[in-house]
């Protein structure tokens, strides 16, 4: 994790090193944490080219977290930036999962 920060301090905007250091969070059991860094991605790759797993990975994590309305407000966004990506996989994914909460 200490290198991944490491290298996203020279380069801050490294969706791929964001979204590696979120699955750290993660895997360490720190849903918060890796929540926090795919909102923080989200929003750095909204006007570019958005990291449409990062949606996915973050409504995960919030269920984890048992915030159950956030988790569907996120993967709602994530199955409209799918859609318009042209995503049909992750849009699937998403919303597979967004119906399970239902």
């Amino acid at each position: 994790m200490e290198q991944i920060e490491a290298m996203l301090a020279d380069d801050p905007d490294d969706a791929f090193l964001r979204y590696g250091l979120a699955m750290e969070h993660a895997s360490s059991g720190d849903d918060a944490a890796c929540v926090e860094v795919l909102r923080d991605l989200i929003a750095r790759t909204a006007t570019t080219t958005p990291y449409v797993p990062a949606y996915l990975q973050a409504g995960q994590a919030l269920v984890r977290l048992d915030r159950i309305t956030e988790a569907c407000d996120m993967l709602r966004q994530g199955v409209d930036v799918a859609r318009r990506v042209g995503d049909t996989h992750a849009q699937g994914e998403m919303q597979g999962l967004l119906e399970s909460l239902s």
